[in-house]
């Protein structure tokens, strides 16, 4: 009986002093970010941050924000709280394309040296939904969970506005840019979310979205109704949190998080207590 004491006692004195060094080796620039240190340092000459909890969870689980990281972070915070770190690599107006996901795997090699786990759950904000999905579609073993928020699952609809909703020519001509694609081309791009969900379903990864049913920007019925009934078919497991109506200003694309604490949960259920060294 004093062995196993002695022994669990030991064991998180390892856990304590890990999370400690841990806390103490990230570069650049600290400054506060909602009461918690937050380090602002380049990651292949990409501006970069990570936000550090007060004390880490066991295994050092995080969540990667892709684009628009302040946006809807109350989750974020509740994860923070326990025990989870927050990161973000600046990948703007790259659009999921092939240099974005070199950049991102770059990020991931310099956070899981520095010591945080090996499986990161994934957050995409609208166009987020193109690096999210094109890097879990590269990555899966190295995915705990997807949580998406009124995703762009498919070029066509934006930034092209090819269907019901209203695009934007302007990202649409970035994009063609980035992609290095002509319009005809990018009609035909069968490298979409909706389009590379095989690995993602066959390594059983879990999947939450929130959608607003009047989105006129990111519509549901194009992106993330279609992505859906794709991952299901492939025997993935994905749940939709549906908002009746965003924001007028925002053409309903923009809404008050109705429950975060389901979202935060949902990270930790697939992610917490998983090995920092776990492949």
């Amino acid at each position: 009986m004093l062995r196993t004491a002695l022994l669990v006692i030991a064991c998180l004195l390892v856990i304590s002093l890990s999370a400690n060094s841990l806390a103490e080796q990230w570069p650049g620039k600290k400054s506060d970010w909602h009461g918690y240190e937050r380090f602002d340092f380049s990651i292949d000459d990409r501006p970069a941050y990570v936000v550090v909890p007060q004390q880490a969870a066991a295994g050092n689980p995080w969540v990667w924000r892709a684009r628009f990281p302040g946006f809807h972070a109350e989750a974020d915070l509740l994860l923070l709280k326990r025990g989870f770190h927050v990161a973000y690599i600046n990948t703007d107006n790259m659009f999921g394309s092939e240099r974005a996901m070199k950049h991102w795997d770059k990020f991931y090699d310099a956070l899981t040296e520095k010591g945080l786990s090996r499986k990161v759950a994934l957050e995409g904000v609208s166009r987020g939904g193109l690096f999210v999905y094109g890097w879990a579609s590269r990555h899966p073993e190295r995915v705990a969970c997807i949580y998406a928020d009124t995703p762009v699952c498919d070029i066509k609809s934006w930034p092209k506005g090819a269907g019901a909703g209203v695009g934007s020519q302007g990202s649409w001509d970035v994009l063609l840019k980035e992609y290095g694609l002509n319009n005809e081309e990018a009609l035909k791009y069968d490298r979409n979310p909706i389009d590379i969900l095989a690995p993602i379903a066959e390594a059983k990864i879990p999947v939450l979205h929130i959608v607003s049913l009047n989105d006129q920007v990111v519509p549901p019925q194009e992106n993330t109704f279609i992505l859906a009934e794709r991952y299901r078919k492939l025997g993935g497991e994905i749940e939709i949190m549906e908002v009746q109506e965003g924001t007028e200003k925002s053409q309903g694309h923009h809404f008050t998080h109705p429950n975060p604490q389901k979202v935060a949960d949902f990270i930790e259920q697939y992610t917490a207590n998983k090995s920092s060294t776990e492949k």
